[in-house]
């Protein structure tokens, strides 16, 4: 389903403020996998993400979702196939426009329509079907601005905007991060739901270990550019914190002398 082969990038390249931010990344996810991620700040983890996503070209290597070399393509164009939720609650949605509005125009992404057609009668009715299963009575505010909705609520929408269509690939970036403990938790159980429902391909961020253990079926650790971790299904049913940071111990000793904080917990 995804194919991440051979990545690079650098960013300011032969200048003083030279950064390597991706070294030769592998990954491949299958149909179904969900895969968190985890590692510092500047581990590479948003950048691997926008190279997925079209935002970033790669220096070198190749991105493939489902057999098609997509390296080339932009962003706009790869977002017919990719959802993606931000950390940020003021991003991936137009907040100057009503809740149908947003609906709309994320159900015509991969369709030749616009927007009149999007909020057809017959459709009004499966937005309000698809709000009143995020649990938030949502489907009764459909002519409400988003900008008028709470964090939670607009990340919850933003949720459902980039998965009600089936994506190829769906991308979180650290989408709970931004929001209070219950408004995380309640993101985190709609998240698993709406993961699970459609067996959607998924990479998530996030910056609580726990979170990663307890989401997906696999988990990857980055630092400094590179995936320096894999942990497998089997592996991770048994996973703890503790676990985690003795392994990046290890690695940490092994290959950097860095005295920086690496994981944020």
């Amino acid at each position: 389903m995804l194919k991440l082969n051979g990545i690079n990038k650098i960013f300011n390249e032969d200048t003083p403020d030279e950064k390597i931010a991706l070294q030769n990344i592998e990954l491949q996810l299958e149909p179904g996998d969900f895969v968190t991620i985890i590692g510092s700040n500047g581990a590479g983890k948003s950048t691997m993400m926008n190279m997925i996503s079209g935002a970033l070209t790669p220096d070198l290597g190749t991105v493939t979702i489902d057999g098609r070399d997509v390296t080339k393509l932009p962003e706009y164009k790869r977002s017919k196939f990719i959802g993606r939720v931000f950390q940020d609650p003021m991003a991936g949605t137009a907040p100057n426009m009503t809740i149908e509005e947003n609906l709309a125009i994320a159900f015509s992404r991969n369709r030749s329509r616009g927007l009149r057609t999007g909020v057809s009668r017959k459709r009004k009715q499966f937005f309000k079907e698809a709000l009143a299963s995020l649990g938030l009575n949502l489907d009764e505010r459909l002519n409400a601005k988003v900008g008028l909705l709470s964090g939670g609520e607009r990340q919850a929408l933003s949720l459902l905007m980039a998965t009600f269509t089936n994506p190829n690939i769906l991308l979180l970036d650290e989408h709970t991060a931004a929001l209070d403990p219950s408004r995380a938790a309640l993101i985190t159980n709609l998240t698993k739901e709406l993961v699970a429902k459609d067996q959607l391909t998924t990479l998530m961020i996030t910056h609580d270990m726990q979170q990663a253990i307890d989401l997906g079926n696999r988990l990857i650790m980055m630092d400094q550019g590179q995936i320096i971790l894999e942990v497998n299904e089997e592996e991770k049913a048994n996973l703890t914190i503790d676990d985690l940071m003795e392994q990046f111990q290890k690695i940490r000793g092994e290959k950097m002398v860095s005295d920086r904080v690496l994981l944020a917990t």
